[in-house]
């Protein structure tokens, strides 16, 4: 692991001046701000281990602040990512990376762990002071290219606004777990049901044949459906006390809007909301814990069963045209809605009737219980709760369509997606 070492001068203030001068600067005046500061950052050889030393520095301030106003790693490495370029983006894991070193894992949340873990956020540099010596040997820059680098990064971080937090940040405490029992904990700190979920979904993924995928994803769904139902009835039941969280799902072009209706169906029919921030890039998904898991999971699954069958749909001379595309895929999430909240319906009805479906997929026959649909009803509405507390002004906002041959294969291909077929008929 890096070291803060305290060798050297201290380029702190030389460091804040030129941060300073690029964030307060008009766009018509930020390439010469740019200059500026990234001339007096690496304007002499000696001075570079002490910037080094001071960037890194200068990480706890600056990521720690974007913390502070609801941002998560993931988000700030996707505003880069949209806005900017790849050396930005390795400057930015590592900075999170610098700034991790001040919170052990266990002062982190589980999807804050997980997302450190998809970024690769680990320190790699010897020194503090040998850090932007390194980075510029391992991308071919020099002192001037990483310092301009370094500024327009911090300019685009330092320039976010507060958003609507979705979790603890570093430190913070989580909402309650179940104070009632507890399932058997999975390794890892992944929910054992999620990870069946999981596994079923990568199945349908990779399997060529069309009915064992669509018995796999089914599966999956059924599952989630019933985790739900769970859940439910623990809180009913006055064993489970958790409040209804939140996470974000990022959303990119092309097509953003029908990929956004594509979230929508799969959060609605799990009890969940959606609230799109485009200029961002990412979904706010609101939901009970365990709902949120298999959201995340299931709407990925569905997107790349949807631009697989995009990318097959037919031999038109216009089906790769944007109105074929747009049509094909809000069409695409629409049938998607329907088909998803009849699989609902049908696990809900099954439960309220006594069926219940155990985590290894086999059916047993309980009471009928009749706390079921009121518990439903209640999280629903804590659901609806918790989105005006997050997001006190909505606006919404229509998709269009326009290519009648995008919409109608749109919705053949979500009808042919691994969603239908009964329960545990999996072949092999």
């Amino acid at each position: 692991m890096g070291k803060r070492t305290q060798q050297g001068g201290d380029a702190g203030p030389l460091l804040e001046q030129a941060v300073r001068s690029v964030l307060t600067a008009p766009e018509e005046g930020l390439d010469l701000a740019l200059d500026n500061g990234a001339s007096l950052l690496a304007a002499s050889a000696g001075q570079w281990s002490a910037v080094s030393r001071a960037l890194l520095g200068y990480a706890d301030t600056a990521v720690g602040r974007c913390w502070s106003a609801g941002w998560r790693p993931a988000d700030l490495v996707r505003v880069v990512r949209r806005g900017l370029k790849p050396v930005h983006l390795a400057l930015a894991v590592d900075l999170i990376a610098a700034e991790g070193r001040r919170h052990p894992a266990a002062a982190l949340d589980r999807r804050w762990l997980e997302q450190l873990r998809e970024l690769e956020a680990e320190v790699w540099w010897p020194g503090d002071e040998q850090y932007l010596g390194a980075f510029a040997q391992r991308h071919r820059l020099d002192r001037f290219a990483l310092a301009t680098a370094v500024l327009e990064l911090l300019r685009t971080w330092g320039r976010l606004p507060p958003i609507a937090p979705v979790g603890p940040g570093p430190g913070q405490a989580g909402r309650p777990r179940h104070s009632g029992p507890q399932h058997p904990g999975p390794p890892a700190g992944e929910p054992r049901m999620l990870a069946r979920i999981r596994a079923l979904l990568a199945k349908a993924e990779s399997t060529e044949y069309s009915e064992e995928a669509e018995a796999l994803t089914a599966k999956a769904q059924q599952l989630m459906a019933q985790h739900s139902i769970d859940d439910a009835l623990l809180a009913a039941a006055g064993a489970d006390r958790n409040a209804p969280a939140a996470l974000r799902i990022g959303v990119d072009n092309p097509y953003e809007g029908p990929k956004t209706m594509l979230l929508d169906a799969v959060a609605a029919a799990n009890r969940c909301r959606v609230v799109w921030a485009k200029e961002f890039g990412f979904c706010t998904v609101v939901g009970f814990d365990g709902d949120l898991d298999g959201v995340e999971l299931l709407y990925t699954s569905l997107l790349v069963q949807a631009t697989h069958a995009l990318n097959k749909a037919g031999s038109r001379r216009d089906s790769r045209s944007k109105a074929f595309r747009q049509s094909f895929l809000v069409a695409y999430a629409a049938r998607i809605r329907e088909r998803l909240t009849a699989a609902t319906e049908r696990t809900t009805s099954a439960a309220a009737a006594g069926r219940h479906l155990r985590e290894d997929g086999t059916e047993e026959q309980l009471l009928p219980d009749a706390r079921l649909l009121p518990a439903l009803a209640a999280r629903s509405e804590a659901v609806d709760e918790e989105v005006g507390r997050l997001f006190p002004k909505l606006v919404s906002q229509r998709v269009r369509v326009s290519d009648g041959e995008g919409w109608a294969a749109g919705r053949a291909a979500a009808d042919r997606a691994a969603l239908h077929g009964r329960a545990g008929q999996i072949r092999r």
